[in-house]
């Protein structure tokens, strides 16, 4: 989950269909408008025809299981967002998460939300475990603890449940590895709107990481991200929307959707030097093997 500038809520246009199906491999179906039904729909008319629906708290994460359970074509993941895990430890006063107001909860509420994500983890509709990982931006020194803690702990939940590992890293390269070093990454680790430079691909490739590249790929600034792309071997490389945030540009701004995917593909695929067709079948296969679908 991230977040961007939203000022024009018109949705942007269909784009051309894709011409090979591909997954959207990070969605948060339950932040956007209209019903899931209508989303599905809507991206399967433009060659989306899978998503991955990703849980950020306790709440979210049983949504994304049931989600899944009710549409062959929505795989799900449970977690708790980095940003979750200091609220619940330490209580969040501004009801900053969509949960509201709440009182500190301590290492007990931890664990408490930890022990729900474990059950669901264990369901075979849910494929993974994530988003987690850590997030230097939103939380300052005094959440790290909590985040580190819970992102341990989902390490060891997907490891156990043999279930993928999305990871959320946000100024936190450097921690983010080293600690899934020290933990030893489950067999399918996934970085979710991958943020690294050129360097980072190339760690994350000798290690078998998959790598999914948002909307944000698309931006005017982002060429350290377009060489992070160029770098990452196609066997690696996913497409996500992460919406309704990071829409692709021209759109950037917008209300992002999975049916958006084809938009950012085609930007990947010129990045790539690839046809978007070759591109578009190497993704779908990526997911399916990172998603084990």
């Amino acid at each position: 989950m991230s977040s961007d500038r939203s000022k024009d809520v018109t949705p942007p246009p269909l784009p051309a269909p894709l011409a090979v199906p591909v997954a959207d491999s990070h969605t948060h179906l339950d932040m956007q408008s209209g019903t899931v039904e209508e989303g599905l729909a809507k991206a399967a008319s433009v060659g989306v025809t899978t998503v991955v629906q990703v849980g950020c708290d306790v709440n979210g994460s049983r949504w994304a299981a049931d989600t899944a359970a009710a549409h062959p074509s929505v795989h799900a993941t449970v977690a708790l967002h980095p940003n979750e895990a200091p609220r619940i430890v330490l209580g969040d006063p501004d009801g900053w998460s969509r949960q509201g107001e709440r009182p500190a909860g301590g290492d007990v509420g931890l664990d408490e939300a930890l022990a729900e994500i474990d059950r669901l983890a264990a369901l075979p509709h849910v494929k993974g475990v994530g988003e987690t990982g850590l997030d230097h931006f939103r939380t300052g020194p005094e959440g790290i603890a909590a985040q580190e803690r819970s992102f341990r702990a989902h390490i060891e939940i997907a490891k156990r449940h043999g279930k993928a590992l999305v990871i959320h890293d946000r100024d936190a390269h450097d921690d983010v590895l080293r600690i899934l070093k020290e933990e030893g990454a489950p067999e399918r680790t996934v970085f979710h709107c991958y943020s690294g430079d050129a360097e980072m691909a190339r760690i994350c490739a000798e290690n078998g990481y998959f790598m999914s590249f948002a909307g944000n790929v698309t931006f005017k600034n982002a060429q350290p991200l377009r060489d992070a792309l160029a770098a990452a071997p196609r066997e690696l490389v996913l497409v996500e929307t992460d919406a309704p945030f990071l829409t692709p540009a021209p759109y950037r701004g917008r209300p992002n959707a999975p049916y958006l995917i084809p938009v950012t593909l085609r930007a990947m695929a010129a990045v790539k030097g690839l046809d978007e067709d070759t591109l578009a079948a190497a993704v779908s296969a990526n997911t399916a093997r990172a998603f084990d679908y």
